[in-house]
């Protein structure tokens, strides 16, 4: 089995940006369909695969026109179809299944697009326990400068900062809104982008106590509310979702863990 998966290794080719894809005439031949317009039917209802799992078509299906030599210096113009690996695995659970190839390829872009999955997981989980870490970082940092600026209380204080940036919640609200246990601590169910957020929130909220020498309870509270806003403002001016309504994920101890498991297992993929 091993060996026939290389068939598919063979045909896949790469772009200018390193990115694999394969020729559809490639893979038509190679799933041994003797006519290419059979082919294409296969093509079609693996494009209405990729819509209804809210993938883009153009995205993993690219259709394109080849000049083609006929003989005596002639040439035609012949259409083909770059697929992505998705693609391919889309086609694979749509083409003939009494073929042998197709079991085949169905195990091989199988294989492959878990792979991808997993390296793709990998990359967000390390990114997010990065971020994590940096708010934890930055928030230490604003409640030192918060300190000298005269805030007591620093709970309150970070709420005066969520308020701003999350339209009006407080840290209760925050928790209602997404359905957070008491338990549950905010920042471990943020993703990157909403940390990202509030990374800004507080290097920008401790920049400013700084900058303008901000004494006094009343103050400093309101300067966070103000960069709160301000952050959110920006988030409303560049199209992003407003972080109240970010999906919650993982608990970044289940993230940790799952680094953990992944940096120490070794996947063979034929």
């Amino acid at each position: 089995m091993t060996t026939s998966l290389t068939i598919f290794e063979k045909i896949k080719k790469t772009n200018e940006s390193n990115s694999e894809y394969w020729s559809a005439r490639d893979l038509a031949k190679t799933l041994d369909y003797a006519e290419y317009r059979n082919f294409i039917s296969v093509v079609e209802k693996a494009q209405k695969s990729c819509k209804n799992s809210g993938q883009s078509i153009k995205n993993h299906f690219v259709h394109i026109n080849n000049m083609v030599e006929i003989g005596s210096s002639a040439s035609r113009q012949v259409s083909d179809i770059l697929l992505t690996r998705y693609a391919c695995y889309l086609i694979m659970q749509n083409a003939d299944p009494a073929k042998e190839i197709v079991a085949i390829g169905q195990t091989y872009f199988a294989l492959q697009t878990r792979r991808q999955e997993l390296q793709n997981q990998q990359i967000e989980d390390t990114s997010r326990l990065s971020l994590r870490n940096e708010i934890t970082v930055r928030n230490k940092h604003l409640a030192q400068t918060a300190s000298k600026a005269g805030i007591n209380n620093f709970a309150i204080f970070t709420n005066h900062g969520y308020k701003g940036l999350y339209g009006g919640l407080n840290m209760q609200k925050i928790h209602e809104k997404k359905k957070l246990k008491k338990h549950q601590h905010i920042l471990d169910h943020m993703g990157g982008e909403e940390l990202g957020a509030n990374i800004f929130r507080a290097t920008q909220a401790e920049a400013r106590l700084r900058r303008e020498s901000v004494q006094g309870e009343a103050k400093a509270n309101q300067v966070h509310f103000e960069v709160g806003k301000k952050v959110r403002q920006t988030i409303k001016e560049l199209g992003g979702e407003m972080p109240e309504n970010l999906p919650v994920v993982d608990n970044i101890a289940k993230v940790k863990r799952r680094l953990k498991k992944e940096n120490s297992a070794v996947i063979e993929i034929p």
